[in-house]
């Protein structure tokens, strides 16, 4: 098998390892199998690509879309991020409640969060760039974040002096989110691999 499981969280993330075969010339990998992603209980169909390129220091997140939804497959292709999800399921023993690893290009992670789950990622590095692929279209009409730093989920995100765009910056925290009507797209247990 081309993927290890190194570990899952809340019973939906997963973290994997990918298998390198290296010589002289550099290395290969798969990062994406769908008959071994499926064995492994994830997603087998993949609907976009997303490539992000980020300075030292910029936080992107935390993201989700519920129409269609959208999980993603993250991981870093250069450099170094902090990539987290948040569970959003209303109902999960593990509402608010996150994980955060560190991803490298050399440690070749990769973190599988479903849609309802908020994901979003810190740059650690110059010039990181985070990939993803995504089980739905984008769409702008049906999308929220939650603010990167609200202190009812308390984030230890690995860098103080942080980049971050002003829609970030002014996204709800997560009492605000689970307050509107929206947050009922994500109940726990979830309906689907990428829901």
């Amino acid at each position: 098998m081309a993927f290890e499981v190194e570990s899952r969280h809340f019973g939906e993330v997963v973290v994997l390892a990918g298998k390198a075969f290296a010589d002289q010339r550099g290395y290969f990998m798969e990062t994406y199998r769908e008959d071994q992603f499926l064995e492994l209980g994830l997603p087998g169909t993949f609907v976009q690509d997303n490539h992000s390129y980020s300075k030292k220091g910029v936080v992107r997140g935390l993201h989700f879309q519920w129409d269609p939804p959208m999980g993603k497959l993250m991981r870093v292709t250069r450099g170094a991020a902090f990539l987290v999800a948040l569970d959003l399921r209303l109902g999960s023993p593990t509402l608010g409640k996150w994980v955060g690893i560190e991803a490298t290009a050399e440690n070749r992670k990769q973190v599988w969060a479903p849609a309802s789950f908020a994901r979003g990622f810190c740059a650690l590095t110059d010039d990181a760039e985070v990939q993803y692929k995504c089980t739905g279209i984008y769409n702008s009409k049906a999308e929220s974040a939650i603010r990167w730093n609200d202190p009812a989920i308390g984030i230890e995100w690995p860098i103080r002096d942080v980049i971050i765009s002003e829609k970030d910056r002014n996204a709800p925290g997560l009492a605000e989110w689970l307050a509107s009507p929206d947050a009922r797209h994500f109940t726990y247990p979830a309906q689907a691999a990428g829901a």
